[in-house]
């Protein structure tokens, strides 16, 4: 058999999805159960059946669900009310949508481990590190009085 030409092909758009918390990891499996449970009781079975989303792809903190066009907005609706995987809760943040897998793949940002918590020294006062992804650094000074917040980048720090 033959494949169908691409005038004669279904159109579908693929939307790229970030897992939350940071390092959460499911199955695939999974996270299509969510996602259909979640388009299935805010749109309804006939309006899911239309879409058809399948997660095509699941790892390093991001998901891709591929549904047909025109419904695309419907199904990024449905990812944000998603609250639990699998007994596990968890959020679902749509990043881009797209006509291509690979033009998404260019869009995923590795997600680095973050280093423990620490204690710096910044003109005689001491600050409690906080480090979070995507290169934010929060000083909060330690003291019965009162507290004051800097805010830096990884790379301020690594320069005092």
């Amino acid at each position: 058999m033959r494949p169908r030409p691409p005038a004669m092909r279904t159109k579908r758009r693929y939307i790229l999805a970030r897992i939350l918390p940071y390092g959460a990891t499911h199955d695939q499996k999974e996270v299509f159960l969510a996602v259909i449970e979640a388009a299935t009781s805010l749109w309804g079975d006939a309006a899911v059946g239309l879409a058809q989303p399948a997660v095509v792809f699941c790892d390093c903190g991001y998901a891709v669900i591929r549904c047909r066009r025109g419904t695309e907005k419907d199904i990024a609706t449905a990812l944000a009310t998603i609250t639990t995987i699998a007994d596990e809760r968890v959020a679902l943040r749509t990043v881009a949508t797209s006509g291509t897998i690979r033009a998404l793949r260019r869009r995923m940002q590795p997600i680095r481990p973050l280093p423990e918590t620490g204690e710096v020294t910044i003109e005689g006062q001491h600050f409690t590190v906080y480090r979070y992804p995507r290169q934010k650094v929060d000083l909060i000074e330690k003291g019965i009085m009162h507290q004051k917040s800097l805010f830096f980048t990884e790379a301020d720090l690594e320069e005092r």
